[in-house]
């Protein structure tokens, strides 16, 4: 699901619907985000799945309130039955996939806000509905890794 080039501009991209793994979150609140992304991504590799791409999140319902959250990876095979790894249970989903409407981000994460109303406002600017969004991390991160340098790729789905 990689955008090979960053999206400068918010833009519209068509994109096939990718098969993933995923640890599902129910109910969850902006500030629980951090450390359900530390269990989630070492969850997703004790799981033994093979990844095939960069992680994303995935949000459903409203981020400034209660909204539920899928952590996951794209794979080259749909995961059979679900994995249990600890308390956490990792299935079968899938990257969406469809008409997008697309930008990079590049900076820190705690800077993504301002990615996302520039999206939020050109969708609305254009008359777009969107039905869902989602995040890919391009650059995996890690201590080494120098914050500012650090690319999301920012999705609606209309």
């Amino acid at each position: 699901m990689e955008i090979s080039e960053p999206l400068t501009e918010p833009t519209l991209v068509t994109r096939e619907a990718h098969p993933a793994v995923i640890v599902r979150h129910l109910g969850v609140r902006a500030d629980q985000l951090p450390s359900l992304f530390d269990a989630g991504f070492p969850a997703l590799a004790a799981s033994g799945v093979p990844i095939n791409g960069p992680a994303f999140a995935a949000y459903h319902g409203d981020p400034s309130a209660s909204f539920d959250l899928d952590i996951g990876f794209p794979v080259a095979e749909t995961l059979g039955d679900p994995v249990q790894v600890g308390e956490l249970t990792v299935r079968a989903s899938e990257l969406p996939g469809g008409e997008l409407f697309g930008l990079t981000h590049v900076g820190p994460y705690d800077t993504l806000a301002q990615s996302w109303d520039r999206l939020a406002t050109a969708a609305t600017e254009r008359g777009l509905q969107p039905s869902g969004f989602f995040e890919v991390y391009v650059t995996e991160p890690s201590p080494e890794v120098d914050p500012a340098t650090l690319r999301t790729d920012l999705f609606l789905v209309v």
